[in-house]
C-alpha cells in the first residue's frame, strides 16, 4: 500500500521513514504540514493583514476551501501527524487522541509580539515519545526566528525528524498542488511497477499491521516547555503583583515580561502584558491563567501559545 501524497505533498517523508530510517530510533517528528495555514500566517506577518483578510485571499487563490474549517482548525495537520506518528513509533493510528488548536484566534497583536521577542508563529504538528506515552499535538507555535523551520513560508511544507543515529533531518518542499501530488503518486506507481511477484514489499506503516502497538497517549497537561502568555488587564495598582503571585503559586519562572499601554473599548485604561516563561508544564500554565481570570482584572480572553525550540 503506497500513500506518499497523503502527507506533505511532494516531500518523500513516508518513504524516508518507512524505508531509509528503519535502523534509527525516532524520538520526535514535527513540522508544517498544512500550506493553507502557513500561507495565512506568512501574509499576516509580512503584510500586516488580519487573519480574516488573509483567509479570504487564500480562498480566492484556491489554497483554502469555501468551508476552511478543516484546514484552519488543525484537523488536516492532525490527520497527517497521526500517520507520521504510526510510522515513527510503530503504534496504531489514533487521530482522536491528538491535542488540537487551530490558528483562527491568532491576531496581529500576537504576530507583532512574536517578532518583538525573536519568534515567528507557525502551525506545527508535533509527536514525541515521553515516559508517559506518546504525545501528539497540533497548535500555533512560536519558533525562534533564526531556525530553519521558521524560514519556511507560504504554502511550503517542512517535516523534521529527530533520531538516535542520523540525528536531525529536515525535509522541505511543496506541500500541495498538482505537480507536488503528481510527483508523489508517480513515485508510488513506479515502486509498484518495479515490485516482483513473490517478493515481499514494505509494510504500509513500516511493519505488519498485527505488530503495531496499541497507542498509549501521554497527558497533554504534563507537557513541558516554554510558553508565551498575552493578557489584557485593567490598568490599576496591584495587578502586576497579582500576576506575579499567580505565576509563583504555580512554580512558573519568567524569562521576560513586557507591558504595552492600550485603551479599553469604553475608554477604561488597560495594559497588555506579554510574558515568556521558562520551561514549565501545561497544567501549571492553565492553572495560573485560570486563577488570574478568577481575580477579575483580565479583559477579554488570554492568549497562550507554546514555544518550540528545534
Amino acid at each position: 500500500m503506497n500513500f506518499e501524497a497523503a502527507v506533505a505533498g511532494g516531500i518523500p517523508v513516508i518513504k524516508a521513514m518507512r524505508e531509509s530510517l528503519t535502523g534509527n530510533t525516532i524520538s520526535r517528528v514535527y513540522g508544517i504540514m498544512n500550506g493553507t495555514c502557513n500561507y495565512i500566517l506568512t501574509r499576516m506577518e509580512k503584510e500586516g493583514l488580519s487573519f480574516e483578510d488573509c483567509l479570504k485571499e487564500a480562498q480566492r487563490l484556491g489554497y483554502a476551501e469555501a468551508d476552511p474549517t478543516f484546514d484552519i482548525e488543525g484537523n488536516d495537520t492532525a490527520h497527517k501527524l497521526a500517520i507520521l506518528t504510526a510510522l515513527a513509533f510503530g503504534c496504531q493510528i489514533s487521530c482522536d487522541d491528538i491535542y488540537l488548536e487551530g490558528i483562527s484566534n491568532i491576531t496581529q497583536e500576537d504576530i507583532r509580539a512574536a517578532a518583538e521577542l525573536g519568534y515567528r508563529i507557525k502551525l506545527l504538528g508535533v509527536a514525541q515519545r515521553t515516559d508517559g506515552g506518546i504525545e501528539q499535538r497540533v497548535h500555533p507555535t512560536m519558533v525562534p526566528h533564526d531556525t530553519v523551520i521558521a524560514q519556511v513560508d507560504g504554502v511550503t511544507n517542512a517535516v523534521a525528524i529527530e533520531s538516535d543515529i542520523l540525528g536531525d533531518l529536515l525535509m522541505v518542499g511543496p506541500g500541495a498542488g498538482g505537480d507536488a501530488t503528481a510527483s508523489a503518486v508517480l513515485g508510488d506507481i513506479a515502486d509498484i511497477a518495479k515490485s516482483r511477484p513473490g517478493v515481499q514489499t514494505v509494510a504500509a506503516l513500516g511493519r505488519p499491521a498485527a505488530s503495531l502497538e496499541p497507542y498509549k497517549r501521554a497527558r497533554m497537561r504534563s507537557h513541558e516547555g516554554g510558553y508565551f502568555i498575552r493578557l489584557r488587564v485593567v490598568d490599576r495598582i496591584g495587578v502586576i503583583a497579582a500576576i506575579a503571585r499567580r505565576m509563583a503559586d504555580n512554580q512558573i519562572s519568567l524569562e521576560s515580561i513586557v507591558q504595552h499601554s492600550a485603551n479599553g473599548s469604553e475608554g477604561a485604561p488597560t495594559k497588555t502584558i506579554i510574558m515568556v516563561t521558562h520551561a514549565t508544564t501545561e497544567l501549571s500554565v492553565r492553572n495560573a491563567v485560570a486563577a488570574m481570570e478568577s481575580d477579575g482584572y483580565i479583559v477579554g480572553k488570554p492568549q497562550v501559545i507554546r514555544i518550540e525550540k528545534p
